[in-house]
Order: C-alpha cells, then structure tokens, then sequence
C-alpha cells in the first residue's frame, strides 16, 4: 500500500510499448497530481483489440498510450474537484471531447482535435495513473454502482463503442445480422443484437473457440469464414435476401469484402474493426451502388455512449461477465498481450492490479 503525502514519491509498474512489438512492464515514478485533478488506484484494465493493433499493427491515431478500459477505486483528489472524494468506485475515460468545435457540434465527438490529445497519465495499465482536469471537469470519470464489479466496468469503453455504431444504423425489430469477427467486441454486437430483437444472427470467423463460445448465446449459426457454403446457409436463412446489417468487427478486410457480398440490396454495412493503416480494399463499386450499400464506419465513444454503455452493465440487460475468460496481474502484462494477440483460445482479457 502506498502512503500518500504530497512530499513523498513512490514507484509504481505500467506497461509501455517498447521498440517493435515488445510490451514491457517498468517501474515509474507516481505521477504528481495537479489542482483539478485526481489519482485513481487502478483495480482492472481491460485488453482491447486497439491496444493490440498499437502493439502488432500499424495504429493510425497518434497515441500508442497502452490501456483505456481502467477502473478503480479514487486514492486522493485536488483541490476544486467537487464531484469526487477518495473511495469512489470508479470508471475512467481516456479521451474527452471540448464539446464546443465543429465536430462536436455535430455529433462527431470523435473526431475532435481534443479527444484525442486528452489521456491518462502515465497510461490505464498503470498501478495508479492521474485523470487530468480537463477529463474530470468533462464527463470523463464515471461512478459505477457497488452492484458492478470492477471487471464489468472495465467493459463499459468497449459496449460503449459499440453502441455508438449501433447508434448509426437503421433496423427493425426482426431484422437480420451478420457479424464478422466475435471477439469479445463482436460479441457485445450479439448481446446487444438480442436487446434490439434481432430474429437472425450470424457468426464468422475464422477461430473455431471464439465460434464455439458463439454457440452458447442463442444465434442463428456460427460460420467458419473459409466455407464455400458460407453465402448459401446466410441465403437460405434470409429468404434469398442476405442479411438487413452486415458488422465487420475485424481489421480483416477480407471480412468488409465478405459483408458487402452477403447484406441484401439496400442493406447497411458497418466497420467497426480497425483496420491497419494502408489497409486498402478492392471493391466492385458498381456492385455497392446497384445494391444501395450503405457503409458506416465508427470510432471510439463519447459521454453518451458510455453512459448508455454503463446503464445496460448495471441493469443486467447486458451480462459482460460471460465475456471475461482470462486474468493476468500487471506484472504480467506482456504475456496476456501475447495471449490476447494469439487468440487461440480467449475472448476478453483482463489485468488486474
């Protein structure tokens, strides 16, 4: 346990991105707290397909910052920050919006010059990191409930991210579903296709475990991506149609190829997935217009997102728990990296302090 004295400085573990694909775990100096601002004792951390992509890919947005599902328990609070005292159960963003610019007033929260200068300090895959003033004072700490574990809340970034995107789409109760890619965020596409009454919901992949974990959350099917039947099981199941939402919740982009070959005309393809950075795709645009092909793609989340996000984890409309299949300490963080980029036999890892 550390003592905390604003005279005293103690070393703490975080993990960083180190040269080419290499995670480490160092000793660092406990970040120093300013007025505004709080310290959070970090209790989980979850793995997310981004931090692995920052690792073993080629991540286009500028922070190579490891960590952005963190929760924990507040540990000390600056001065002016009236919202917050030590012992709160807390949830934490990573990136916050001004609100204000062209973007934002757009509802393009996302894409805001802010939100993606905004960070922790050092990182969420910290023993303790700070939440800097502008985080605090912009919606960017989130008390959660003492019925959520700090497990589930670790959940809250990435349902969050879902709900954006499936805040883009148009659908009706009934509708059909394709999700390519099931992960643990291809799966919160499952759980949250249940809460919108989807009739028909189709999994691909190319994991036969993340397919098997599949199985068990009442879908239409589970698809190995690589069959040659692949397009007729959808086909006969949608009444020669394809399906109404088509979500590519993979970098693969075999996959958004796949998706816009099996949506039905004026259907709605999502890319969620993130795809590396000169990723390019050869498309048959004629194909894309002659069916009325619409294509979204979504980014990260705001406040709205994860507030929603947090509502459907606490009022157990969405039980994240069953996604969690593996715990590491932070100490060892580079082996459940090398564990989550395997992917053989996982679905959501966690790091736990």
């Amino acid at each position: 346990m550390y003592l905390y004295s604003p005279l005293m400085k103690f070393d703490m573990k975080a993990a960083f991105v180190k040269d080419s694909s290499k995670v480490v775990v160092e000793d660092v100096l406990k970040p120093e707290m300013g007025s505004g601002e709080v310290l959070v004792r970090m209790s989980a951390c979850g793995i997310c397909g981004s931090d692995l992509e920052k690792v073993y890919g080629k991540y286009s947005q500028p922070s190579t910052r490891l960590g952005h599902e963190p929760s924990g328990i507040i540990t000390d609070v600056g001065e002016n920050v009236p919202d917050f005292k030590k012992g709160d159960r807390v949830f934490v963003h990573h990136h916050v919006p001004c609100y204000s610019c062209h973007f934002c007033q757009h509802g393009n929260e996302t894409m805001c010059k802010k939100y993606s200068e905004t960070n922790l300090s050092p990182c969420g895959l910290a023993e303790e990191f700070i939440v800097p003033e502008w985080n605090v004072s912009h919606g960017g700490v989130l008390k959660i409930p003492d019925s959520m574990s700090f497990d589930e809340a670790t959940m809250i970034e990435p349902l969050a991210c879902c709900v954006r995107s499936w805040n883009k789409l148009s659908f009706q109760k009934g509708d059909s579903v394709a999700i390519f890619g099931v992960g643990s965020t291809g799966m919160m596409h499952v759980m949250l296709s249940h809460v919108h009454e989807f009739q028909k919901i189709f999994c691909i992949d190319v994991n036969d475990f993340r397919l098997d974990f599949a199985k068990k959350f009442n879908i239409t099917d589970a698809i190995k991506s690589s069959q040659p039947e692949l397009k007729n099981k959808i086909l006969s199941e949608t009444d020669n149609r394809g399906v109404d939402i088509a979500i590519v919740a993979t970098g693969n982009l075999h996959a958004l190829s796949d998706a816009l070959d099996l949506v039905r005309k004026g259907g709605v393809v999502m890319l969620f997935g993130i795809p590396s950075t000169g990723a390019i795709l050869n498309v048959d645009m004629s194909m894309v217009y002659s069916k009325e092909i619409t294509l979204f793609t979504s980014y990260a989340a705001s406040d709205a997102d994860t507030n929603a996000a947090l509502n459907l984890i606490a009022s157990s409309k969405i039980d994240v728990k069953k996604l969690i299949t593996h715990r590491y300490q932070i100490i060892d963080t580079p082996k459940a990296f090398e564990h989550a980029h395997n992917g053989a036999d996982s679905m959501k890892i966690i790091i736990t302090n």
